[in-house]
């Protein structure tokens, strides 16, 4: 299991959950922030600083948003598990879905 961050970080990308993450899994795209779920050890760190309240525990993701958890794994898919956001940087694209969404207000 892991934490999954959701559509209401879309457009925001506060970055409070970067700074709370002690393994350094929460990596942001263009749009939004995703967690790698290899690398996230399920403290929960991350979900009480959110202030848009878009991180879940996986288990916790509300229906209407339970795609993200997909989203968060394939936004993976070619990236892997490099072991570190810090290293890699601002990733400079999103999951289709989210690179497809109309802007957040």
């Amino acid at each position: 299991m892991t934490y999954v961050i959701a559509e209401p970080c879309i457009d925001v990308t506060d970055r409070s959950c970067i700074e709370e993450c002690p393994v350094d899994c929460i990596y942001e795209g263009s749009r939004m922030l995703y967690i790698q779920p290899d690398e996230c050890v399920d403290c929960g760190a991350c979900e009480p600083v959110c202030p848009v309240e878009a991180i879940f525990y996986e288990d916790d993701v509300p229906d209407a948003w339970s795609h993200f958890t997909r989203i968060n794994v394939e936004f993976f898919d070619e990236l892997g598990a490099p072991g570190g956001a810090a290293r890699v940087g601002v990733v400079g694209h999103d999951h289709p879905e989210v690179a497809a969404a109309p802007p957040s207000a």
